[in-house]
């Protein structure tokens, strides 16, 4: 089935390596014999796939197929499994999504109304104990005519390609309108030798044996998910890339969320430069053009140099509001619940959903407990007004003596400690799923990644919910995108809730600090321990910490490991989050 008819316009090409030689530009780089004549105009399909929806991401493409023929494309690029959304996971080991998607990738080929390039999943013809390729069809005049399949598959961090998908052994050119494109899938292209220096993970570079085989232009599908200054680092290898075989670089990538993967397109084409000719918008679906010929393209989204760091708050904001729009709607929600407290978790969480879903859709639940302040409750009511959300209170105060006077007698002679603290907690956690279950609204966890680190969160309490939103975010970087939010929505969080103590008002006068170092440094710990890698001394000397803090930092991120493998799904922003991506034992004995 992968095997190109013939007589199709479409071909693959082998040129001899004896006609091949070393450009002056780059030490070890090869220039391809002389370009055939060129013509081309490709269109960049940024799409927002959907898992499993193979029906509803064929109309898409559709849709996006038909907008670049008006514009006179002669090929239109969609991203990396753009037909089965990504990532897939355990789908590609059901026979019948397999024959499934093959089928719509042929009922696709009969209505494309120009040239297509598809990311599929396909079979795998022998017994090899997996059945899925991670591949890409090129489609043209009712028939899949070329199909490329991924050789290089990531199972690192929040992939698990290895897992699910057969390698394969080689790639060809494609031959299309007088150019030799050089077609990869995401990872594949990530192996330059020249930009990652001593750092390669793999042996084989397939952008540099296809241009060994006279590539004239590089395009590759991605499905790359979202982290901190990752789009600027993209660019900078592409560019590299580029520059090193002197050819025109064209890169399309998944937009949207997927579970707790954020997408965040930003797609882009480049010249032999490294130019940028044409750049798509991040974080909302796109659609641009490349005139190979004339150098020309849209610039959907000002190109930088470099990261920004204002810029890049802004994008984990814009990140979190496309995960959380993505995680409800796909999973056939339209409403969300949020306990407010006053405080700045809450107060982010609830205007990220307003912008996801629109503030209609929002209701904020105030719970006083027996400790509550007025302040909190004020700034709670301020805030949803501000925002424009429905807002309740309702007082946890007689639940909590009457739980209270129930338990009393199998807790005689035992002193009050966290368990009480707890209770209050834990009575705010099913008041919000009784809502959830009455009103058919998802509960949105407001727990930040400092806390649920060490955990610092209440196991059925504040951990309830369907999706835990800034599970990733610390909490020095809360504050930073909760200003994000007020020039979204000028002053909706009151000035107070940035200045006052943290707390979780579970006792008198109770602040974070009482259990918790300062937060800029625990977020330096944090920090350096789960996405650094970096061992307690290390971590001590390198901030000038005492090695005693230190460790008990990392001692409590070891043994909450229990409470983060129960918690709600979270979306990843950094570049190592709790979940998918970091997969620690529960029962374990190592420490640092």
């Amino acid at each position: 089935p992968h095997q190109q008819p013939p007589g199709s316009g479409f071909k693959s090409t082998t040129i001899p390596q004896t006609y091949c030689k070393k450009t002056s530009r780059s030490a070890g780089a090869i220039r391809p014999p002389a370009k055939m004549k060129t013509s081309m105009k490709i269109a960049l399909g940024q799409i927002n796939p959907t898992v499993g929806d193979l029906a509803g991401n064929s109309r898409l493409m559709l849709d996006f197929a038909t907008r670049s023929a008006g514009e006179n494309a002669d090929i239109i690029a969609f991203p990396e499994l753009s037909l089965t959304g990504y990532p897939p996971r355990d789908l590609v080991e059901k026979p019948s999504f397999l024959e499934r998607v093959e089928d719509h990738l042929q009922a696709l080929a009969q209505k494309a109304p120009l040239s297509m390039i598809v990311g599929y999943t396909g079979r795998v013809a022998a017994a090899t104990g997996k059945q899925a390729l991670n591949s890409a069809a090129v489609i043209d005049k009712g028939a899949v005519v070329f199909r490329q399949s991924k050789m290089l598959l990531p199972n690192y961090d929040v992939f698990d390609e290895a897992r699910y998908f057969v390698p394969a052994e080689q790639e060809k050119l494609l031959t299309l309108n007088g150019q030799r494109i050089a077609l990869t899938i995401c990872e594949d292209a990530w192996n330059d030798r020249t930009f990652w220096k001593q750092h390669r993970l793999y042996q084989r570079d397939p952008v540099e044996e296809l241009y060994q085989q006279g590539a004239s232009i590089h395009i590759c599908i991605n499905a790359s998910p979202f982290t901190m200054d990752k789009r600027e680092l993209r660019r900078r290898m592409y560019r590299a890339t580029a520059r090193r075989f002197e050819i025109p670089v064209v890169y399309v990538n998944q937009v949207g969320g997927n579970d707790q993967l954020v997408f965040d397109g930003s797609s882009f084409a480049m010249n032999s430069n490294g130019d940028v000719i044409a750049s798509a918008k991040s974080f909302e679906e796109d659609l641009i053009f490349f005139d190979v010929d004339n150098n020309l393209g849209d610039i959907h989204q000002a190109v930088t140099g470099a990261s920004d760091p204002d810029k890049e708050v802004e994008a984990v904001y814009d990140a979190l509001v496309l995960g959380t729009r993505d995680y409800i709607r796909k999973c056939g929600f339209s409403r969300a619940l949020i306990g407010l407290s006053g405080g700045i978790d809450s107060s982010i969480t609830a205007a990220v959903a307003v912008d996801a879903i629109g503030r209609e859709n929002v209701t904020g639940v105030a719970m006083p407990g027996p400790y509550s302040s007025d302040h909190s409750m004020r700034d709670a009511r301020e805030m949803a007004e501000k925002l424009g959300i429905r807002f309740e209170i309702i007082s946890i105060n007689n639940a909590y003596q009457e739980f209270i006077s129930t338990l009393k007698p199998v807790f005689a002679g035992a002193k009050e400690d966290v368990t009480e603290e707890n209770l209050q907690s834990r009575l705010r956690g099913v008041t919000l799923m009784a809502l959830s279950n009455k009103w058919g609204a998802l509960v949105l966890t407001t727990g930040n990644k400092s806390e649920l680190a060490v955990g610092y969160c209440t196991l059925y309490g504040d951990m309830c919910g369907g999706l835990a939103v800034i599970s990733d975010v610390p909490k020095t970087l809360v504050y930073k995108i909760s200003r994000v939010a007020n020039r979204r929505h000028p002053g909706a969080i009151p000035e107070s809730v940035f200045t006052k103590p943290p707390s979780a008002e579970l006792r008198p006068d109770q602040k974070d600090t009482d259990s918790l170092p300062e937060y800029e440094v625990l977020d330096a710990i944090l920090k350096a321990y789960i996405e650094e890698l970096k061992a307690p001394q290390q971590i001590a000397g390198e901030l000038q910490l005492p090695i005693s803090l230190v460790r008990d930092i990392v001692n409590k991120v070891d043994r909450n490991e229990y409470k983060r493998q129960q918690a709600a799904p979270g979306l990843k922003v950094t570049s190592k989050a709790f979940g998918i991506g970091r997969r620690v034992p529960i029962a374990q004995r190592f420490s640092e």
